[in-house]
C-alpha cells in the first residue's frame, strides 16, 4: 500500500496561522507516516522572508522524505516565488515511487490571485505523464503507474465557497489534457473547503486549510489521506485494477472515509497520449 498525505493552505503568518493546530497536524501526519507528502500551496500569507522561513521550519518537521510542494497565489506575492525556489526548489516538482507518479505545477501568477497554467506548459505536463515520452527525463514513470497531478488552484468549482472566482483561466484545456493523459487524481486547494469530484475516471480532490483560521462556514481545518492498494496488496483487486481510498482527516486525527473505489489501471494506448497530439498546445 502507498499512502499520500495532501495538505494545503497553511497561510503561515501572525494573523492567520494556528500554531497549536499545526502542531497537531504535524504529529498526525508523522503518525500516518506517508510515502509521499503533497502540499498544494499558500504556505504563506504575504510571501515575506519571515513567513517563508517559518514555513520552511514547519514543513521540515514533517518526517516524510518525499515531498511535492507547489506555490499558491499568496506565495507569489511580493516576488515571493523567488524565495520559494530558494527554500523548496523547483516550482514544478515530480516524484515517482512504488507505482505512483506525482507531477506538480505552479498555477500562480505574481501578484495576481487568478490561476493560470499556460499552454507553454501543456507539452511539459504530457511528457511527464507518459512513459513513452519520458524516456530522456530520468524519470521512473511506468506505464501502469497511478498518476497524480498537483496544483494550488481548483480546476472545478467547489460548493459552499461563495461566488466563483480565481479558477484557472485555462481550466477546461487543462482538464482535457489531464483526462487524455490518464491522470487518476488531481490534488488542489485554494478554496479552503474539502471536496471531491469525479470526472470521467479521474478524481479531483480539494483540500481544506490545514492549520489556518481562514475557514468557511460549517467547515473545519483538515487535510486528505489517500491510500492506494495494488493487486499485490489485497485479494479484492485484480492485476488490472487498483483500490483508492480517500479520507478527510481532522487535526485531532479523526478520519472520515470519503471515497472507496476500485479503478481500472489505464494503458497509455487507451489514453491516446502521444507527442503528435501534445504539440498542438505548444
Amino acid at each position: 500500500m502507498t499512502r499520500i498525505v495532501h495538505l494545503s493552505d497553511l497561510h503561515i503568518s501572525s494573523a492567520h496561522f494556528l500554531t497549536d493546530v499545526a502542531g497537531c497536524v504535524v504529529q498526525g501526519v508523522n503518525e500516518i507516516s506517508p510515502d509521499i507528502l503533497v502540499i498544494t500551496g499558500d504556505l504563506t500569507q504575504n510571501a515575506s522572508h519571515y513567513e517563508y522561513m517559518e514555513a520552511k521550519k514547519w514543513i521540515d518537521r514533517f518526517e516524510c522524505k518525499n515531498k511535492v510542494i507547489v506555490p499558491g497565489n499568496h506565495d507569489s506575492r511580493n516576488v515571493g516565488y523567488l524565495l520559494f525556489e530558494d527554500l523548496f526548489g523547483t516550482r514544478s516538482p515530480c516524484c515517482s515511487l512504488d507505482g505512483v507518479t506525482v507531477v506538480g505545477v505552479d498555477s500562480s501568477q505574481p501578484d495576481i490571485d487568478d490561476g493560470h497554467i499556460g499552454r507553454e506548459m501543456y507539452g511539459w505536463i504530457a511528457e511527464r505523464l507518459n512513459s513513452k515520452l519520458n524516456l530522456d527525463l530520468n524519470s521512473n514513470l511506468k506505464e501502469f503507474d497511478l498518476k497524480v497531478f498537483a496544483l494550488h488552484h481548483h480546476l472545478i468549482p467547489v460548493p459552499m465557497t461563495g461566488r466563483e472566482e480565481e479558477i484557472p483561466v485555462d481550466s477546461g484545456d487543462v482538464l482535457e489534457l489531464l483526462d487524455r493523459c490518464g491522470v487518476d487524481l488531481v490534488l488542489c486547494g485554494h478554496r479552503h473547503v474539502p471536496w471531491v469530484w469525479k470526472l470521467n475516471d479521474m478524481f479531483v480532490v480539494n483540500a481544506g486549510t490545514a492549520c489556518s483560521n481562514k475557514i468557511k462556514a460549517r467547515t473545519a481545518q483538515c487535510y486528505n489521506l489517500i491510500e492506494i492498494e495494488n493487486d499485490r496488496d489485497t485479494r479484492d483487486v485484480s492485476d488490472t485494477q487498483r483500490r483508492i481510498r480517500i479520507y478527510r482527516v481532522l487535526p485531532t486525527g479523526k478520519q472520515t472515509l470519503i471515497v472507496d473505489s476500485i479503478m481500472k489501471k489505464k494503458t497509455e494506448n487507451e489514453n491516446e497520449v502521444a507527442a503528435g497530439r501534445a504539440h498542438i498546445y505548444a
